[in-house]
């Protein structure tokens, strides 16, 4: 019947999708299951591409004891919860989908499964055809605090339970997701440039009496809005409504009235360096051990410094990428697919198998990875004294050469 072929599990949830996220939050991010990019849902019915794309990216989060269908960190409407408070944080959602599949929908199954997800999430719902949720399964879902999202056949996403905002903070793998979606996520943004001294002189110039964009322009990089982009991912400072300083950044600021007098005098220094392509740490040693502070002071680098010292612990001592990533992703699934894979819909299923595992052969193709990571933060790391090895752009990488070291492993 006609709701039976449209109303299937992906659709439901590319149209739920579009509810709870519409898109236009720049810190929001969400992500769908892996299963959702294959070719084929489970009952072997074509997964139209439209679909795909409107789920896109996937990844395979664990939440609870289990992987929902979706994972999402984003402010909701307040008619969507049963109060408006939701914390200083936008909450951690997850959704539990149910479709037509054999011409039945186990609602009460996913209500049971979007509970257990409040162990770690703020927010759970479960999302089904409207047509086929029953009294019972709200019931339930009340009792349980779970929300209840009934979807029309034209796709209209009504209502019906609404769930309160519980207070759980997660340190496990949907705290990935909570990283990408912070002003240091590296989803749809990039480290647009590959030497930290672009970003550690923009607190200077911030700090400075004079307008800022000229500052930076006259004195480290033409590239303006790439430089305060990468200043906010370092922490230095915060972008919006306008640049101010962070801790760190007014960090920097002492650092460099303490060494050079004044702040024009700082910023001075950063003309001699401009082009120079040697490595930060040697040709300005005190400016560099303070990028390596802020550098390391990044998550992302706290990962991978701590990881590759436990891959040398265990003779591992110069992995090659493709040999970091297995590593990565056997302890860190998550946050390593959201770290290093591009999230275009045709590089994650070509990455990742519907369980949500690594395909081997796709890792030794330069242009799955993603470039603020494989390039510019690796090239800071590099400049920062902290890897051997500078970046390369994943047009010119070789994953299976490209080397992963510390230069200094204890």
């Amino acid at each position: 019947m006609a709701t039976s072929a449209s109303l299937t599990e992906p659709s439901v949830l590319a149209h739920t999708k579009r509810e709870l996220f519409p898109g236009d939050d720049p810190d929001g991010y969400v992500v769908a299951d892996t299963q959702f990019a294959q070719e084929r849902w489970v009952d072997r019915r074509p997964i139209a591409e439209e679909t795909k794309a409107a789920l896109a990216p996937f990844n395979h989060v664990q939440v609870g004891t289990g992987y929902p269908d979706l994972v999402g960190v984003g402010p909701l409407d307040d008619d969507l919860l049963a109060v408006d408070r939701q914390g200083e944080r936008p909450p951690l959602v997850v959704v539990e989908a149910k479709g037509y599949s054999g011409g039945t929908v186990d609602g009460e199954r996913a209500v049971v499964q979007a509970h257990d997800r409040l162990d770690e999430a703020n927010v759970a719902f479960v999302s089904a055809p409207l047509a086929s949720i029953r009294d019972g399964e709200r019931t339930l879902a009340r009792e349980l605090n779970v929300g209840v999202l009934g979807v029309t056949e034209g796709g209209r996403v009504e209502v019906l339970e609404r769930p309160r905002v519980v207070g759980n903070r997660t340190d496990g793998e949907a705290g990935a997701i909570r990283f990408q979606a912070g002003a240091q996520g590296v989803a749809e943004k990039s480290f647009g440039l590959n030497h930290p001294k672009n970003y550690l002189a923009y607190p200077l110039a911030v700090a400075h009496d004079g307008e800022t964009d000229r500052l930076v322009a006259d004195h480290i990089v033409g590239a303006v809005d790439a430089a305060r982009q990468g200043a906010a991912f370092l922490g230095l400072i915060d972008a919006e409504p306008r640049p101010t300083l962070t801790p760190l950044g007014r960090e920097v600021v002492r650092f460099g009235l303490d060494a050079f007098g004044t702040l024009a005098a700082a910023l001075a220094d950063f003309e001699s360096y401009r082009r120079s392509r040697k490595r930060f740490v040697d040709v300005a040693p005190r400016w560099g051990q303070v990028a390596r502070r802020v550098v390391y002071a990044y998550p992302a680098t706290t990962l991978l410094v701590e990881e590759l010292q436990q891959m040398h612990d265990d003779g591992i001592e110069a992995p090659s990428l493709v040999e970091l990533v297995e590593w990565l992703h056997a302890h860190h699934p998550t946050f390593t697919v959201e770290l290093f894979f591009r999230g275009d819909e045709a590089v994650r299923e070509r990455v990742l198998t519907e369980g949500g595992d690594l395909r081997a052969a796709a890792l030794s193709a330069g242009r799955v990875y993603h470039s603020p990571t494989v390039f510019q933060l690796k090239a800071m790391l590099y400049h920062a004294g902290l890897l051997t090895d500078r970046g390369a752009e994943p047009s010119k990488l070789d994953p299976e050469r490209d080397t992963w070291a510390l230069c200094h492993p204890v």
